[in-house]
Formats: C-alpha cells, sequence, structure tokens
C-alpha cells in the first residue's frame, strides 16, 4: 500500500511539474546543467579560466542542441512533449551568437533537464547529461 501512494504522490508531482511554464523548466535545467558540467571538467583541469573555457563547450546553445540531436532516438513520448513545448515557446530574445534554431532546441534541452531534475527522475538525467556530455566532448 506505501508503496502505491508514494507512486500517486509522485504522479502528482510530475502533473504539477508539467503545468510550469517550459521557460520555466529551461531556467532551472539550465542551472542544473550548467552544475553538472562544471563538476565533470573539474577532473579535466584547475585553472578557473581553463575550467570557464572548458565548461562553454558544452553549455552553449549550439552544443546543446546537438546533443538533443543524438537524444531524440531515446527520448519518451512525455520528454518529447516537454521538449517540443519549450522549443516552440515564444522567446522573446535570441542571442546574436547562434541561430534561432539552435536556441529553441537548446531551450528543449534545459526544460527536459529541468523536468527530469523537478520530478526527482535522477537516474534518468545522469543518463541523459552522460550522454550529452560524451557528444559535446
Amino acid at each position: 500500500m506505501e508503496k502505491r501512494v508514494m507512486s500517486v504522490l509522485e504522479d502528482e508531482k510530475k502533473r504539477d511539474v508539467k503545468q510550469l511554464n517550459p521557460i520555466v523548466l529551461a531556467y532551472i535545467g539550465d542551472s542544473v546543467y550548467e552544475l553538472f558540467v562544471r563538476t565533470a571538467v573539474l577532473k579535466k583541469e584547475a585553472k578557473v579560466n581553463n575550467l570557464h573555457k572548458e565548461s562553454v563547450k558544452y553549455v552553449k546553445a549550439e552544443a546543446q542542441a546537438e546533443a538533443l540531436k543524438a537524444l531524440a532516438e531515446e527520448l519518451t513520448e512525455e520528454e518529447t512533449s516537454i521538449i517540443k513545448r519549450a522549443r516552440n515557446n515564444k522567446s522573446i530574445h535570441i542571442p546574436k551568437n547562434c541561430s534561432p534554431m539552435d536556441y529553441r532546441n537548446a531551450t528543449g534541452f534545459e526544460a527536459l533537464i529541468g523536468y527530469l531534475y523537478l520530478t526527482n527522475q535522477n537516474e534518468r538525467l545522469k543518463e541523459v547529461i552522460g550522454k550529452s556530455l560524451k557528444e559535446s566532448s
């Protein structure tokens, strides 16, 4: 019975998170992803300036868009829905250093990361981030 109650609570939390604006999911996802990236690059370098340069390779929009493309075949319906909602959201600001499509796809990727984080899907989060880091390296 306890497992069933926990399952219902988890499903309720997922529904609540799905109701968030996808840009909010991307906002959280951006922070979570950057923290994972910064932690990962620590293994390669010790100087802060070099750590920053290495991190940027992974967190820039083009790299996130490529990571999303590489993950496309492995995404669940639910994950794809989150990504599409974020990607199709009207954005006020598109940086001048990347294409609008890369920016939208990066926003979708960040929303996925935010969704997985907020719904405590930690194993899936580690899997997605791990594959994205391999793709961007």
